[in-house]
């Protein structure tokens, strides 16, 4: 049997409209093949040509939920497919709560089996679809991530959502001492360090020693190979790319980069002189940042045209 990749669900979800669970099992019975798994849905009457099934989900909104206490913290995406939609409190609500819910799951695959907890009597899944056939479009729970503070660590989970959910941030700063966790100072540099990590989209990483040996080799090859050291001695070669390398690994990492509040000082100094003034050594633990729609390839159509075919096909 062939292997059934997230992507091939994802893809034959964005084709179909159905569930995630539906499309996993109709790729399963059919052997990974798209278009027999499509046909599998129909017989099933799970995919119906239904004005709206097919169309790719795009738009959406980027939300987060911290649990009180700031121990744990979700950030997820939920994609629908125009921006008005987006904008609809039915929408948001339903975003919020996913959020939330998403707390005691570890993937969205476990989430949309779960019971909906502003209604048990159906799950995620169901639910989704029921607010799809409400609002007219294509909804879809596309991926979260959790954060939860690990047992024995002091700290905080905090967020910052930008541009009205079309960008997210969710990060983990840690303490030695609980007291000191609960403090407003540090809770504030929580919340700028998210902001830091929206404004720098090329930022990866916290640190130069987390980037990965292979990315350091991959950016010495591109510079080793750069016309305008072409006709140089290696011994010049090699000491102009190695200063090259280390500005571009610093471009990449959260801790070097100036900061945004105060281009005077970098993240790195920002966080030394937070833990200065309250007598704690403080570390950026992890963050992730979410793009509203990276990495969907949107459909571009004429709206003429679209409403041509319509009634052409009536």
């Amino acid at each position: 049997m062939a292997e059934i990749s997230a992507k091939l669900v994802q893809e034959l979800r964005q084709k179909t409209g159905a569930g995630m669970m539906d499309c996993k099992k109709a790729l399963k019975e059919t052997d990974g093949d798209q278009e027999k798994a499509i046909d599998w849905l129909r017989q099933k009457g799970i995919a119906k040509a239904e004005k709206g099934a097919g169309r790719i989900a795009a738009e959406g909104l980027v939300d987060t939920y911290i649990q009180p206490g700031g121990e744990v913290g979700v950030l997820i995406e939920v994609n629908c497919q125009t921006d008005f939609v987006a904008r609809n409190e039915t929408f948001k609500a339903l975003v919020q709560s996913l959020a939330k819910q998403a707390t005691t799951a570890q993937s969205p695959e476990a989430l949309l089996t779960q019971p909906y907890i502003e209604d048990e009597s159906v799950t995620v899944e169901a639910f989704i679809k029921q607010t799809s056939a409400q609002l007219g479009e294509n909804i879809q729970l596309r991926r979260f991530v959790k954060f939860a503070l690990a047992e024995g660590t002091q700290g905080v989970i905090d967020s910052y959502i930008h541009t009205g959910g079309r960008v997210g941030v969710l990060v983990e700063l840690n303490s030695q001492n609980d007291s000191v966790a609960g403090r407003q100072e540090f809770q504030t540099l929580g919340r700028n360090v998210a902001m830091q990590v929206a404004a720098c989209p090329n930022v990866e990483y916290v640190k130069v020693d987390e980037i990965p040996a292979e990315v350091a080799q991959r950016e010495k090859d591109v510079e080793m190979g750069r016309d305008d050291l072409a006709n140089k001695p290696q011994n010049i070669k090699e000491k102009i790319v190695q200063g090259r390398i280390e500005k571009r690994l610093k471009e990449l990492t959260l801790l070097d980069q100036p900061y945004i509040r105060d281009q005077s000082i970098t993240v790195e100094e920002l966080i030394k002189q937070t833990g200065s003034q309250l007598g704690e050594s403080i570390q950026v633990r992890r963050f992730v940042r979410y793009i509203l729609g990276e990495g969907i390839e949107k459909q571009e159509s004429n709206f003429a045209e679209e409403v041509a075919a319509q009634i052409g096909s009536k």
